[in-house]
């Protein structure tokens, strides 16, 4: 409907401009009065008449002192036998220049052929208009089953190498040997290497899959193809079959080239667990996926690379050798790696003199690539809303923390009461941490809201730690439950504003004892069986590996690691009380104490050896 009114206004405007051609050319020239003949015959016989011109039924004529007329005739008589019928003196026509038109050239052939060139040429137009529409929606119907996949050239622009990739220096050492086969694949098989037909790029989200993928093909130079594993899957069986045929068809036209396939757990679960049997149709793209990576032709220069967070519910055809050969595990980065990471995104923004982006790098520990760009790209906002032209380490501060936990809500007011319950308990969270000697340090205490937190205290470690211990763990524990001792000691009884850290102390105590065999009563065992259900992609249920005895003893063992932490908490509060009104008195003023300020009250952090 909406091509036919397209077609139907186009053709409407070209017949509007060619009438108005056509009215121009035959309506071109001086415009002249119309008269009568026998007002002509009246000018004639008082000679005021100067030249007569006479083309066709019309006849122009030039008044001596100036000014044109013309007068229309009948079809069929002369001028002279109109100059007859009306008596006219031959004596007076004597003095006037009288000249006959014939029409010729240009003016009779578009009197003679326009009136049937015109509704000729409309029609067809309108019908030109109407088949390509038709052809339109045909050929849509036909790229139907086609891949929609994004190609990348060669000559692209803005062409992304390993230099434009920080961090993640095994998983681009891995991958060079990929850049290398791409390069020179007959160095390769002269030794009787294969080529390898997929790298499969594992990590969490953020940390630089599509980067690192993008990265390989501008280092071999070979053309990339980028698809979305959802945009191989449609309502319609076999589609998405032939869209992955179209994919690597194309993809050996312009071999070596790279494909690249984000997200393809959406693709590649694992098979038999959906609803649609043998007839789903993400299980026949699947398939169609597994013949085309490994089927009867082995040396197609095609290279797949795969990127998911979610390795663990992938078809185990799609990992074997000969299809995934390489696994390349993208870690979040380490404090070196972050700083890296900043030094590259910072580039293009005015960074103030004394901005330390290794300072940054400290305090953002557990943020991924993607979360550094945008730690930086809100610390530019907020320099921008400030009217400056370059980035403090204020704005760089402001970011890491709105990234973190949300933005300021100033807007929020608190009651004098509600201020000072949530002073003492942001500072007894701030104390216990603060003396406990396996806690990382305290580098800001806050009562102002910000996201869902009525108030926060953050604590960042000196270094990237992977392990833990049990007494860490106690310890931390013990630091979610400060704030919740501090009310009760102070106040009497608690408040709803402990409920987010009873439920984090919670469930750490559970994994305590199910995850990581630290109970003491229960051994070195792990507890449960966590099942996904595959069509749904989410955990849905815990396959109890252990009976209903053991499952009250875990019960006992969490209420046991709780009430440790809860006497350790309640011995620090007790005995740093002073510290601790110190601290609240300090919140009540300034709503706000950096890690200088607060160790101004409390001293310093002593770590023990």
């Amino acid at each position: 409907m909406k091509n036919l009114i397209k077609n139907f206004l186009i053709f409407f405007t070209v017949f509007l401009l060619i009438a108005a051609v056509f009215s121009l050319v035959s309506g071109g020239g001086a415009k002249s009065a119309a008269v009568g003949l026998d007002t002509l015959v009246s000018q004639i016989n008082n000679q005021q008449v100067d030249k007569i011109s006479i083309s066709g039924n019309d006849i122009q004529v030039t008044l001596k002192q100036g000014g044109n007329e013309i007068v229309k005739k009948e079809a069929g008589d002369t001028f002279s036998q109109i100059v007859k019928n009306y008596s006219v003196d031959p004596a007076k026509l004597s003095g006037i220049k009288i000249e006959v038109k014939e029409n010729q050239g240009l003016d009779f052939w578009l009197a003679a052929v326009l009136p049937f060139l015109i509704p000729f040429l409309l029609i067809s137009v309108f019908i030109y208009f109407m088949l390509r529409s038709v052809q339109g929606a045909n050929s849509k119907a036909m790229m139907f089953g086609q891949s929609q996949a994004k190609e990348i050239g060669r000559e692209f622009k803005d062409k992304v190498t390993f230099r434009d990739v920080a961090g993640v220096k095994e998983a681009k050492e891995e991958l060079k040997e990929v850049v290398e086969f791409l390069r020179n694949p007959q160095k390769f098989s002269e030794v009787g290497a294969r080529t390898p037909r997929g790298v499969l790029l594992l990590g969490s989200p953020g940390t630089g899959k599509t980067l690192l993928a993008r990265a390989v093909a501008g280092e071999a130079g070979v053309p990339f193809f980028s698809i979305s594993g959802s945009e191989f899957v449609e309502m319609f069986v076999g589609v998405g079959a032939s869209r992955v045929r179209d994919l690597f068809r194309r993809a050996k036209k312009s071999a070596p080239c790279i494909i690249f396939v984000d997200e393809i757990d959406a693709v590649g679960r694992r098979r038999g667990a959906g609803l649609g049997g043998s007839h789903d149709e993400r299980e026949q793209t699947l398939n169609q996926i597994l013949v085309e990576m490994d089927g009867f032709e082995p040396n197609t220069n095609v290279i797949v690379i795969a990127a998911t967070n979610r390795p663990d519910v992938l078809d185990p055809a799609l990992l074997r050798p000969g299809r995934f050969d390489r696994r390349v595990i993208l870690d979040e980065p380490d404090l070196a790696d972050r700083e890296a990471i900043l030094k590259i995104h910072a580039k293009k923004k005015p960074l103030g003199k004394e901005v330390s982006l290794k300072r940054v790098a400290e305090r953002t520990p557990g943020f991924t690539g993607a979360d550094l760009a945008n730690l930086l790209n809100e610390a530019a906002i907020l320099a921008a809303m400030k009217n400056k032209k370059i980035i403090d380490m204020e704005e760089m501060f402001e970011s890491i923390e709105k990234v973190m936990m949300g933005p300021e809500r100033k807007s929020r007011i608190l009651s004098a009461k509600e201020k000072k319950i949530t002073a003492y308990h942001e500072a007894g969270h701030a104390i216990v941490a603060h003396f406990s000697p396996n806690t990382d340090p305290v580098h800001k205490v806050s009562i102002i809201a910000r996201g869902q937190a009525g108030g926060y205290t953050l604590k960042l470690p000196l270094e990237d730690k992977h392990m833990y211990t049990k007494t860490e763990y106690v310890e931390e524990i013990a630091v979610l439950l400060a704030g919740y001792i501090a009310e009760q000691e102070i106040f009497g009884e608690v408040t709803t504003g402990a409920t987010s850290d009873l439920r984090r102390a919670t469930s750490l105590a559970r994994k305590l004892i199910t995850d990581y065999g630290m109970s003491e009563n229960l051994g070195p065992r792990t507890f449960g069986e966590k099942e996904e259900m595959i069509f749904l992609g989410r955990e849905i249920h815990e396959q109890r590996d252990y009976s209903e005895k053991v499952a009250e003893q875990i019960d006992k063992e969490i209420s046991n690691f709780i009430d440790r932490a809860v006497h350790q908490a309640k011995g620090l509060v007790k005995s740093k009380q002073e510290f601790l009104e110190k601290v609240v008195v300090a919140l009540l003023d300034k709503e706000t104490l950096e890690k200088e300020d607060f160790e101004k009250i409390v001293g310093e952090k002593v770590k023990e050896e």
